[in-house]
C-alpha cells in the first residue's frame, strides 16, 4: 500500500537488557502472549526470516494473519497485518545503548477507520512494551565462552 499512514503510534523504552535479550523474546514467538496482553497465540508458517506469513490469535479468539516483511536478528523486525484495503504494520527496534538498549516500536495503519483500529491495536502497546522490557531484564544474560 502506497498511501501515507493515517494513523501512526510509537513506544519507545530504555532497558538495562541488551539488544540479543530483547531479539531471543521476539524471535521467539511461543513468548508472545506472554508479554503482550492482547495476544493468546501466535502461529508461525515457517522460520522466522523475511516472507514467513502467520496469525495470531488475540482475546476472543479473533485471528489476524500477518506476513514478517523485515527480519535483521538482534536488531529489527516489521510485520504487517493485511485485511481487505486495511493494512497495519509493527515495526520492532532494538539498539544498543550505554547500559542495555532502547526498544523502539512503531504501529503505522493505512486504510479504511485507520484511526479507531490504530487506536484500538495500540491501546495495550505501553503495557507490552513495559512486560518484554521486564521479562528480559529478569532473564540472566549469557555468559561469554573465553577460548
Amino acid at each position: 500500500m502506497d498511501a501515507a499512514p493515517t494513523f501512526r503510534h510509537v513506544e519507545t523504552l530504555h532497558t538495562s537488557a541488551s539488544p540479543e535479550r530483547i531479539w531471543a523474546l521476539w524471535s521467539n514467538i511461543a513468548t508472545w502472549p506472554t508479554w503482550d496482553p492482547p495476544v493468546e497465540k501466535v502461529v508461525l508458517d515457517g522460520p522466522f526470516r523475511v516472507g514467513t506469513t502467520g496469525h495470531m490469535v488475540m482475546a476472543g479468539g479473533f485471528e489476524m494473519p500477518f506476513e514478517l516483511e523485515v527480519v535483521h536478528p538482534d536488531e529489527r523486525y516489521l510485520d504487517v497485518l493485511r485485511m481487505g484495503e486495511l493494512e497495519i504494520r509493527v515495526d520492532h527496534v532494538v539498539e544498543a545503548a550505554e547500559g542495555g538498549s532502547v526498544v523502539t516500536v512503531t504501529t503505522e495503519v493505512t486504510g479504511p477507520g485507520a484511526d479507531g483500529v490504530g487506536a484500538m491495536v495500540t491501546a495495550d502497546a505501553p503495557t507490552a512494551l513495559a512486560a518484554l522490557v521486564a521479562q528480559a531484564e529478569a532473564e540472566p544474560e549469557p555468559i561469554p565462552v573465553i577460548p
